[in-house]
């Protein structure tokens, strides 16, 4: 007899054990008694074996009880878990209408909430829907199934929805739930205290009776929903808290903070002027204060935008992008301070602009006398270095001393004009040597030396640095004043004054021979540059006192003659015969009767030492003259 077929025996409960052992389905419970009955059993095995298979249903009930209890536990058990670790309410709603579903075994399930503005509730999550209209329908207190038990916070069921006439059929929903296709329907509350703020709901497309577990099993799981709305409700109004309270630290911190920057600000820009700071000075520390770029803008520069602050009474004013706060002294708009950077300000850091604005006005006015007494104090005594000649050298070194200018070093004379100024132009040119007077004294200043104005333009005395050659001090000071006066300035400087440098005829020739340099570099086309005689070439034997011969031959072809001297060749007079035979390497071969490839690499090898524009006119002009003068005077040459 096989496994499949139990057969009764003394122990008519054997047979009835193994299939609950394997979990076989309820209608296999009849097959003992049938197989007893066809084999002929007496009647009392027959009930025998009635009452086991009565038993065994029992237990199979009892079992299949414990098991759907055991699940139900651990949904409940798993929503709980999800609940302690709140992250994302809808992900936690929709779990709990997933376990719902799983756990009744419906084939939809779905949850609303009250909307306690519109009177009405809305669907929030659905699981198992594919009606659109089922997913979006809102139903009016009292309307439906779910209306009524949001409206009486009882739970309901109906086993087939359109027949029952408990509930208050609407066209809407009875419209959406055709769609969806739905027949039996349990809906119960989600409660928190005694208000209903939603209904959980299982329900299937055919007829169905909910049994009471059931029913106690989605309202379990409805009141975890409701814990779960609550508990993101409270987390939602502790984090709007917690944010209205950043919010209020927040400004009080920036309030804090933007008083703290006045204050710093205050005390930086005493320390400023107690300890004689300048302009720029107050810019950075205002511009680190207010944590923008901060300049000062000139009158000059500034046009547009000190009109705009002329009715200003002093008040920081907005000019596009950037904030402006005005910088007079006695009556007088000196220009601006210019914040960027920062569009947007408050008003104590407008205030804060607005006094480092007088503090800058304050400065530029000490800085303007004592400038204008310095300047005139060092123009007279560059005056007496050029005019007077029976001056005491010691008493103008004594008055240079004074002025942090010490003539017992070498100077060189430089003489400064304003280019591109037409004829016509007197009062022009009048105020243009002002401003050149005043740039060049800014210059002497900070290098120690003298400046004056003369013959239209500028002349200053400055000492030379470790290094230094006239024509690098004149270059630099081309680029310093034009950049300072934003128009090309020439600069002429003469050689060097040796030390001490107090005898006013040296220095008197030195301005000569500086002006006749600058002359000569703008009738060379070369206007806003700076130079000194050495820098001209031959041209600067002609302007020079000195007349530097052994200078220029080298700087023009000494780099050959010293390749000469260091390994016996015969580069200077290669030289000399190129340019004698019209630069022809065949005709110089022949006069210097050697092979042609060596005076190729002899002209190759000049070519490397003089530089590759050695054979432009230009330089082929100074090359000859160079030669020329090393020829007749060896003695000059280095």
């Amino acid at each position: 007899m096989s496994h499949d077929h139990p057969q009764p025996s003394d122990h008519p409960e054997a047979p009835y054990l193994a299939l609950l052992a394997r979990g076989a389905p309820a209608e296999a419970y009849d097959r003992p008694a049938l197989l007893a009955r066809a084999d002929g059993a007496r009647p009392e095995v027959l009930a025998r074996l009635d009452a086991a298979k009565q038993l065994a249903l029992r237990v199979r009930a009892d079992l299949e009880g414990r098991r759907r209890r055991e699940a139900e536990l651990s949904a409940l058990f798993e929503t709980a878990h999800d609940l302690a670790g709140l992250r994302d309410l809808d992900a936690v709603l929709r779990a709990i209408v997933q376990r719902a579903r799983s756990l009744l075994g419906t084939e939809v399930a779905y949850l609303s909430l009250n909307d306690p503005a519109a009177g009405d509730t809305y669907m929030r999550v659905t699981e198992g829907s594919v009606a659109a209209r089922f997913q979006q329908l809102r139903l009016g207190m009292g309307e439906g199934l779910g209306g009524l038990v949001a409206q009486t916070a009882r739970p309901y069921v109906t086993a087939s929805y359109f027949d029952d006439e408990r509930f208050q059929h609407t066209s809407t929903i009875d419209s959406g739930v055709r769609d969806e296709g739905l027949v039996a329907i349990l809906g119960v509350p989600l409660m928190l205290g005694s208000t209903v703020i939603g209904v959980l709901f299982a329900a299937d497309r055919h007829p169905r009776v909910f049994a009471r577990e059931e029913i106690a099993l989605l309202g379990s799981l409805a009141a975890h929903a409701a814990v779960a709305i609550d508990t993101a409700n409270l987390l939602g109004e502790t984090r709007c808290a917690l944010a209205e309270l950043e919010k209020a630290n927040e400004t009080i911190r920036d309030h804090s903070a933007v008083l703290e920057r006045a204050s710093e600000v205050h005390d930086r820009l005493t320390e400023l002027v107690l300890r004689g700071g300048g302009v720029r000075d107050v810019a950075d520390a205002v511009s680190e204060v207010l944590d923008g770029t901060v300049e000062f803008a000139d009158a000059e520069s500034a046009q547009a935008a000190l009109l705009q602050l002329s009715g200003s009474d002093g008040h920081a004013l907005r000019h596009g992008e950037d904030w402006l706060a005005g910088v007079s002294a006695g009556g007088e708009l000196l220009g601006a301070l210019v914040l960027h950077g920062q569009p947007n300000l408050d008003p104590v850091d407008r205030r804060t602009l607005e006094r480092a604005a007088m503090v800058t006005s304050l400065l530029l006015l000490a800085r303007r006398s004592a400038g204008e007494a310095e300047q005139r104090v060092r123009g007279e005594l560059l005056d007496d270095l050029l005019d007077a000649p029976d001056r005491d050298p010691s008493l103008l070194r004594e008055r240079a001393a004074r002025l942090r200018a010490d003539l017992d070093a070498p100077h060189v004379v430089l003489a400064a004009r304003i280019d591109g100024l037409g004829p016509g132009s007197a009062a022009r040119r009048t105020a243009e040597g002002r401003r050149i007077g005043s740039a060049a004294a800014y210059l002497a200043t900070t290098r120690h030396g003298l400046a004056s104005t003369r013959d239209g333009g500028a002349v200053l005395l400055l000492p030379l640095g470790p290094g230094d050659t006239p024509a690098e001090v004149a270059r630099a000071a081309a680029k310093q004043l034009g950049s300072a006066l934003h128009e090309p300035v020439t600069v002429g400087a003469s050689a060097v004054v040796a030390a001490p440098a107090t005898t006013p005829p040296a220095i008197a020739a030195a301005y000569a021979e500086g002006r006749r340099c600058l002359e000569a570099l703008r009738l060379l086309g070369r206007a806003g540059e700076g130079a000194a005689a050495q820098d001209l070439g031959f041209l600067g034997l002609l302007l020079a006192d000195t007349r530097d011969i052994a200078g220029f031959v080298d700087r023009t072809i000494g780099a050959v003659v010293a390749y000469d001297r260091k390994r016996g060749t015969d580069l200077v007079r290669t030289l000399d015969a190129y340019f004698a035979n019209g630069m022809s390497p065949a005709r110089t071969r022949e006069h210097l009767h050697v092979h042609v490839n060596t005076v190729a690499q002899r002209i190759e090898r000049i070519g490397r030492l003089l530089g590759p524009d050695w054979q432009c006119p230009a330089r082929a002009l100074e090359i000859q003259l160079a030669l020329r003068l090393h020829v007749a005077a060896p003695a000059m040459t280095p």
